[in-house]
């Protein structure tokens, strides 16, 4: 099996500048398939000396790229989309082995990646400006919006192909170079996000990649006065801690951070129905979403056949290898995750809470953990105040709907929040009264290519997709002529 993945695994290194760049006699660290636990690559971590040759490249790139003509730009892009599409299972395949998610659905991301360049390719061409009226005869006021510059951008692994074609989407639609750091656990899916950018005609020197420890890259490029936009998807300590160092040259930011959904259910809905979509959302990924459905509430008319009907779908779904087409959810994506969703049931228990499935760690390899359910759990456990990131669903009784709003507004975390109801008023009312960037009612698809990805509170400011994601890559400028 180890041989087989070697094969399917390319040879990693990293892009400067759009030139490919082997690991020579660089620092690597280990990169690990999480549902083996086999070393399937070597990942050199870049040195000073070539970040500096990113940083130049950048700049030089960017001085290149925002020449090219709107139309053009997005040709290359769209190019690039088309590429993607027609590797579609190629790339899945590496993007499952190096992340643990099952087959279906990085199929699934790889379309979305393709989808996001479309995207980005068409709104690239309107990002308009406006003329104002004049206040003299002979003058003219204008209005006109300018890519902000070379942009770092920073993605985990949990979408290892949609978080990077967000960012270099975004970036490049607008004009922008970029400097793009993956998360080293899964290098090869960024990488091949890259090769197709490169293979449909990207100017070199506008795109580099690269990897290494996370906290010395970061303040190594954020230090530098070439980088004028930073773009970061993570949790919320490291989030604050880029804000700090981009303060220090009042560089722009855009901050998805971390999240804690509720998911509120109420007694007027098909049960069984929603009880389909809600176990699907949260095992997704194995829970190892920004926006995985986490706390659930349900009223108590309908709390305990809930809470039943969650528990039976748990205990039935497929845990295994990714690759395999039966497997439902896969492992985690490192051995320390198993340690963390661990010490939540732990502390969940021991504060009151009752485990109706899963609870424990499967199988001899990898880095699995069960499906769980939690029931009754109080909000003095850790899981009621800190997102887990793994496969456990909370779920406790409400009777009323202010008092629910009040729960699931009561963190600072404000990423997603999804309802379900039978009742158009109410549906109303609970887009106007949950807290978050982004509000599901009566479902669980709140991402396509045209609409904002962010939060509010702590889980970030700003927004990826849509128009608001090309706008986080332009400044304004107003020209006054006489």
């Amino acid at each position: 099996m180890a041989t087989q993945l070697a094969a399917e695994y390319a040879e990693l290194g990293f892009f400067i500048g759009g030139q490919w760049t082997p690991a020579g006699d660089r620092k690597t660290s280990p990169v690990i398939n999480p549902a083996t636990e086999e070393t399937i690559g070597q990942l050199p971590h870049a040195t000073n000396a070539d970040l500096d040759r990113a940083l130049t490249a950048a700049q030089k790139g960017f001085e290149t790229w925002r020449a090219i003509f709107p139309d053009q730009r997005g040709k290359v892009m769209k190019k690039a989309a088309d590429i993607l599409r027609s590797r579609a299972e190629e790339i899945a395949r590496v993007a499952t082995t190096e992340s643990g998610k099952r087959i279906a659905e990085t199929r699934i991301e790889v379309q979305m990646s393709a989808n996001i360049f479309d995207w980005y390719a068409e709104e690239g061409r309107r990002a308009y400006g406006r003329v104002l009226p004049q206040r003299a005869p002979g003058t003219r006021l204008a209005v006109i919006k300018e890519p902000v510059g070379p942009v770092a951008a920073f993605t985990p692994w949990n979408f290892p192909l949609g978080n990077p074609a967000r960012k270099i989407g975004a970036a490049l639609g607008a004009g922008c170079s970029v400097i793009l750091k993956p998360a080293e656990e899964t290098p090869a899916s960024a990488l091949a996000v890259a090769r197709c950018l490169m293979e449909a005609g990207l100017p070199e020197n506008v795109l580099s990649i690269v990897f290494g420890v996370p906290a010395e890259i970061s303040t190594y490029l954020l230090a530098s006065p070439i980088i004028r936009k930073i773009s970061f998807t993570g949790s919320i300590p490291v989030g604050k801690h880029l804000m700090k160092l981009a303060a220090e040259g009042m560089k722009r930011t855009t901050m998805e951070l971390g999240g804690h959904a509720p998911v509120l259910v109420f007694d007027d809905v098909d049960v069984d129905q929603v009880l389909d979509a809600c176990v699907g959302a949260k095992y997704r990924n194995a829970g190892q979403v920004c926006v995985s459905p986490t706390r659930f509430y349900a009223h108590e008319k309908i709390y305990n056949r809930f809470v039943d009907g969650f528990t039976a779908r748990a205990k039935a779904v497929a845990v295994g290898d990714g690759l395999n087409d039966k497997t439902q959810m896969g492992p985690l994506i490192h051995a320390r995750r198993l340690v963390a969703i661990e010490g939540f049931v732990a502390d969940a228990v021991q504060h009151g809470a009752k485990v109706r499935a899963g609870g424990g760690r499967l199988h001899e390899r990898g880095y699995f953990y069960a499906p769980t359910v939690l029931s009754e759990v109080p909000n003095s456990a850790r899981i009621m105040n800190e997102e887990p990131f793994g496969p456990v669903a909370v779920i406790n009784p409400f009777s009323d709907f202010d008092g629910v709003i009040r729960e699931a507004n009561r963190l600072p975390y404000g990423l997603a929040a999804f309802a379900f109801t039978g009742s158009a008023h109410r549906a109303k009312l609970l887009g106007e009264k949950l807290e978050a960037g982004m509000v599901g009612v009566n479902t669980f698809q709140i991402s396509v290519p045209e609409s904002p990805f962010g939060g509010i509170k702590e889980s970030g400011h700003g927004s990826e997709e849509g128009i608001e994601g090309l706008e986080a890559c332009l400044v304004t400028k107003f020209i006054s002529e006489a």
